[in-house]
C-alpha cells in the first residue's frame, strides 16, 4: 500500500442509509465522528465501507438510487447503489476490487462479521481461514504428485538401467578377455601361414589368389550372419515388447469421449451453481446482520429523517422519546415501508433457515464436486496412458515390420554368400599341393572372422555402457528433484494445520496486547485453543476466557458466561487481531469503527492511539462524552 500520510480523503455521499446528501474531508489519523444515536454515524461510515469495496451499506428509505464517490491520493472511487426487486444492486469502481478482507477485519460496525460470530459463538475457524486459498492449495499438491509419479517411473527405468549395466560390464570384460584370446591365437596362425607360404613356389600363386577370394567371401557371410542375428535378436525383443503393451492395453478400459466431455460439462456447471451459492450466502448474510442491526438499534440512523438539531443532540431527551415512540416500528430498508420489529426478525428466522439450506446445497455441491473432478482425474489418466501404449504399440508394429523385411533380404545374402563360399572351397581343396597352404589359410580366416564379431561385440556393449551412463547422469538430479517434492508435498500437506497453529499464536499474541491495553480487571485473558489436530476438517478454534479475582486469582470461563457487553468487547478484540494477523493494512488503508458503547473512553482512547500505527486512516463513530476522552489532535466531525 502506498504512503497517505500527507494524502486527505474526500467522500460526498447520496441517499446512503439516512443520509440525504453530505461531503466530509478529512486527513491522514484519526478521524472522530462525534454524536448523538440517529445522527448518521454509521451511515456514513457504510457509505465509506461501499466505496471502498463492500457491499454491506444500504439505500435510504425513500431513495431508489444513492452513490458515494471517495477521493483519495489523486485517484476518484465511486459506488453506485440502485433498488431493484431483489435488493440493492451495486455498481461502480470502488477501492478494493475483492473487499472480504476488509470487510472481515477492517470494517469494525456492529455488524461486522468477526464482532458478530464471537456474539453468537459461531465457527471462528472458517471465519480465520476465510482469506486462505485451500483450493490453490490442493491444485498445487496434485501437480506435485502427478510430477512425482513421473520422476518415480524415470528412476524405475534407470534402476534397471543401473542392472543392465552392471551386466554390460561383466560381459564387456568377457569379451575382451576373449578377444586378447583370439589376436594371440591369431598372431600364431599367422606365423605358421607365412611358413607355409615360404614353402610354396612362385608358380602356385593362383591358388594363393583362391584362398584370398575364398576368405573374403567368408568375412562378408560371418558379417552378415552377424548382421542377420542381431535383426533377429532385435525382433525377438520387439515382439515381447508388442505383447506386453497389447496385454496392458486390454486392461485397461476404453475412455468414451464424450463420457468424459460430459463430466467436463457436469463439473463446470455444478461450480457455476457454487459459486452462486457462494455470492446468495454472503447476501443473504449481509442481509441477516443488516436487519439483525436494526432490530438491535431500532429507529436510529436508518428512519429516512433528517438528524436532530443542536439541542436535541445536547440534551438527548427529544431523541430517547422518539426512539421510545418507535421502538417497534422500524422502516423497511428494502421498500421505506413502516414494519414491526417482530416481523422483521421472522424475517430474520426464515432468512437464516434459507442461509442454512445454502449452506447444506453448498456442501452437498462440494461433495458431488469432488467426486466428478476425481472421476474425469482417472478418466483422463486412463485415455492418456492408452493414447501412450497405442502409440508406443504403433511404433514397434512399424519397427518390427522394418526388421523383418531387412531380415528377409540378409538371408537372401547370406544364402548367395553361402553357394560362394562352398564354390571357391571346393577350388581350393582340388588342388592337392595347396592342402597344407588352404589349412594354414583357413585357421588364419577363422580366427580373423572370430576377432572381427568380438571387436563388433565389444564396440556395441561399449556404445550400451556409455549410453546408460549418459542416462544414469540424471540420476542423481531426479532424486534431488524428488526429495525435492517430498519436501514440498509435506510442506503443503501440513499447510493447513501450520496456518491454522500460526493463525492461532499470532491472534492469542494480538489478543493479550489489545487485552492487556484495555485493561479489564475481571478479563484477564482472551485465547484461541487449536482442537482436533490430527483431523483438519474436523478442527475447531475454541475461544477461551480467563478471568481475573480480586485478589488475582485467575480461572477459565465459558465464553457463554460472558456478559453482552463482554462478548462485544472480545468480538471487537478478535477483529482487530485479525487486522493485525492478516497485515489487512497492506491493501486497505482505513479502520472504521462503531458501536464501541461496551468500552469506557479512557481504553477506547487506548485502543485508538494502539491502532495508528497500522492505519493511515481510522475513522470512528463514538458518543460525544467518548470523543472527549481522545486526544484534541484528532480530527473532528460533528455533523454529517
Amino acid at each position: 500500500m502506498p504512503s497517505l500520510q500527507n494524502t486527505p480523503a474526500a467522500v460526498d455521499v447520496e441517499h446512503i442509509g439516512g443520509i440525504d446528501s453530505t461531503s466530509v474531508e478529512f486527513t491522514p489519523g484519526v478521524t472522530i465522528l462525534a454524536g448523538r444515536n440517529a445522527t448518521n454515524r454509521t451511515s456514513f461510515l457504510q457509505a465509506l465501507m461501499a466505496a471502498l469495496g463492500s457491499d454491506r451499506a444500504s439505500l435510504k428509505g425513500d431513495a431508489d438510487q444513492g452513490s458515494v464517490t471517495l477521493s483519495l491520493d489523486d485517484e476518484t472511487y465511486t459506488r453506485e447503489l440502485t433498488r431493484s426487486p431483489d435488493g440493492v444492486a451495486f455498481a461502480g469502481d470502488p477501492y478494493l476490487e475483492e473487499p472480504q478482507l476488509a470487510d472481515l477485519f477492517a470494517f469494525l460496525l456492529e455488524s461486522n462479521p468477526a464482532r458478530r460470530a464471537v456474539v453468537r459463538n459461531e465457527d471462528l475457524r472458517e471465519l480465520i481461514l476465510r482469506p486462505v486459498d485451500v483450493e490453490e492449495i490442493e491444485a498445487r499438491i496434485s501437480q506435485l504428485q502427478a510430477e512425482k509419479r513421473g520422476i518415480d517411473t524415470q528412476l524405475s527405468e534407470l534402476s534397471e538401467a543401473s542392472r543392465e549395466r552392471d551386466s554390460f560390464e561383466e560381459e564387456y570384460a568377457r569379451v575382451t578377455n576373449q578377444l586378447e584370446t583370439a589376436e594371440a591365437d591369431l598372431e600364431e596362425a599367422r606365423n605358421s601361414l607365412e611358413t607355409a607360404q615360404q614353402s610354396t613356389s612362385d608358380s602356385e600363386s593362383t591358388g594363393s589368389d583362391q584362398l584370398d577370394s575364398l576368405r573374403d567371401a567368408q568375412s562378408q557371410l560371418e558379417d552378415t550372419t552377424y548382421d542377420l542375428e542381431t535383426e533377429q535378436e532385435s525382433v525377438a525383443s520387439l515382439e515381447a515388447e508388442q505383447s506386453e503393451l497389447e496385454a496392458e492395453l486390454e486392461e485397461l478400459s476404453a475412455i468414451d469421449e464424450d463420457e468424459l466431455d460430459d463430466l467436463a460439462s457436469q463439473i463446470e456447471q455444478i461450480r457455476g451453481q457454487k459459486r452462486e451459492l457462494d455470492e446468495i450466502i454472503a447476501q443473504l448474510q449481509t442481509v441477516i446482520q443488516f436487519n439483525e442491526q436494526i432490530t438491535e438499534d431500532g429507529v436510529t440512523n436508518l428512519l429516512g429523517k433528517e438528524g436532530p438539531s443542536e439541542t436535541e443532540a445536547d440534551g438527548g431527551a427529544i431523541t430517547d422519546q422518539l426512539l421510545a415512540d418507535q421502538s417497534d416500528d422500524v422502516t423497511c430498508w428494502t421498500c421505506g415501508s413502516q414494519v414491526g420489529t417482530e416481523q422483521i426478525e421472522s424475517t430474520v428466522s426464515r432468512l437464516q433457515d434459507l442461509r442454512q439450506e445454502k449452506v447444506e446445497r453448498r456442501n452437498e455441491l462440494s461433495r458431488k464436486l469432488e467426486e466428478l473432478t476425481a472421476q474425469r482425474k482417472e478418466y483422463t489418466s486412463t485415455r492418456d496412458e492408452r493414447a501412450e501404449l497405442e502409440r508406443a504399440l504403433e511404433t514397434a508394429e512399424t519397427e518390427l515390420a522394418d526388421r523383418t523385411d531387412r531380415i528377409s533380404e540378409l538371408e537372401a545374402r547370406r544364402e548367395e554368400l553361402l553357394a560362394e563360399t562352398e564354390d571357391l572351397e571346393s577350388a581350393v581343396e582340388a588342388d592337392e599341393d595347396d592342402e597344407d597352404l588352404l589349412a594354414a589359410q583357413k585357421e588364419v580366416t577363422q580366427l580373423e572372422l572370430k576377432r572381427d564379431r568380438l571387436e563388433r561385440k565389444q564396440n556395441a556393449l561399449a556404445e550400451d555402457i556409455e549410453s546408460l551412463e549418459s542416462q544414469l547422469d540424471e540420476q542423481e538430479q531426479l532424486e534431488a528433484r524428488r526429495e525435492e517434492i517430498n519436501t514440498e508435498l509435506e510442506e503443503l500437506r501440513t499447510r493447513i494445520e501450520r496456518i491454522e497453529r500460526e493463525a492461532i499464536e499470532a491472534f492469542n499474541g494480538h489478543m493479550e496486547t489489545v487485552v492487556e491495553l484495555l485493561e479489564y480487571g475481571n478479563l484477564a485473558r482472551i485465547w484461541l485453543e487449536y482442537r482436533n489436530p490430527n483431523t483438519s476438517k474436523d478442527a475447531t478454534f475454541e475461544l477461551h476466557v480467563t478471568r481475573k479475582t480480586d485478589d488475582d486469582a485467575t480461572y477459565e470461563d465459558s465464553v457463554t458466561h460472558l456478559s453482552e457487553s463482554e462478548r462485544e468487547v472480545t468480538g471487537l478484540v478478535l477483529a482487530l487481531a485479525g487486522y493485525l494477523v492478516h497485515d489487512v493494512h497492506e491493501e486497505m488503508p482505513f479502520i472504521l469503527l462503531d458501536s464501541l458503547e461496551a468500552i469506557d473512553s479512557a481504553r477506547i482512547a487506548q485502543l485508538v492511539e494502539y491502532l495508528e500505527e497500522y492505519a493511515s486512516y481510522i475513522v470512528v463513530a463514538l458518543l460525544p462524552e467518548d470523543a472527549d476522552a481522545l486526544d484534541n489532535k484528532y480530527q473532528r466531525v460533528s455533523e454529517i
